[in-house]
């Protein structure tokens, strides 16, 4: 942590023109964190697992085994889309939740949406086509993929990306802007559907069948996370948001 004061609410993303170093976040000590870093160092919800029903327990609990091989990207797709997911994430170092192999299985399942963008192609084509523009924008700046760019370079092109300013090949075929809500929609729920995920945000799992109990504003239930900070960063910059 250094000497960096985690009850000051400047670290707070809305707070600072800059996203926060995570890694002046206090390292975890109790379950795991994405590179083992977060607000709840000692919080670990798989300490809930007894309180959820059997089947709740299978699902969440195979969430953590090892990832087979991929069935649906190819090797090349899956060493860009790979990279491109640690780039979105942040997760520049181990342990990494295994995104890619959870919208993998999704996609060689079929198991879409049940819906998509007026358009845009099929989800698993649109995919296909992120990681074959991602290539040819990181072959324009002399890498020979998305994955062997420099980081920098992987950084500024998922910006723009992200920003729908991507053009050239690939891009003058997909709606930019709507192929990235695809791709990130995925991500993200595949991120944010692992324990190592709640245990950053502090989130302690199912409810079912215990249920919540304190239901008053700004409660929380006693088997729920505690921030490392016991400052209420709320209260500190109440007036100061503008």
């Amino acid at each position: 942590m250094g000497g960096y004061d985690f009850r000051l609410a400047g670290h707070l993303p809305k707070l600072s023109r800059t996203p926060a170093d995570p890694y002046e976040l206090p390292r975890q000590r109790r379950g795991r964190t994405p590179q083992m870093h977060g607000r709840y160092p000692d919080f670990d919800c798989l300490s809930q697992a007894p309180h959820w029903d059997a089947l709740t327990r299978s699902l969440v609990l195979s969430r953590l085994e090892p990832a087979g091989p991929l069935r649906f990207f190819s090797a090349p797709e899956a060493r860009t889309l790979e990279a491109f997911c640690d780039a979105v994430l942040a997760q520049d170092s181990e342990p990494r939740i295994p995104v890619l192999a959870f919208v993998d299985a999704k996609l060689a399942q079929g198991k879409l949406d049940g819906y998509r963008y007026q358009g845009m192609p099929d989800d698993r084509l649109t995919w296909r086509l992120v990681a074959r523009g991602l290539d040819e924008s990181a072959r324009l700046g002399g890498a020979g993929s998305y994955a062997e760019a420099p980081v920098e370079r992987r950084d500024a092109l998922m910006d723009a990306f992200a920003e729908g300013t991507l053009s050239g090949g690939v891009w003058e075929t997909l709606e930019t802007t709507r192929a990235w809500q695809v791709v990130s929609r995925s991500i993200l729920a595949a991120f944010y559907s692992h324990p190592w995920a709640w245990n950053e945000i502090g989130f302690a799992g199912p409810a079912y069948p215990r249920g919540y109990a304190r239901l008053g504003r700004g409660l929380s239930e006693a088997w729920e996370g505690k921030e490392a900070a016991g400052a209420d960063p709320g209260r500190e910059t109440a007036g100061r948001s503008r």
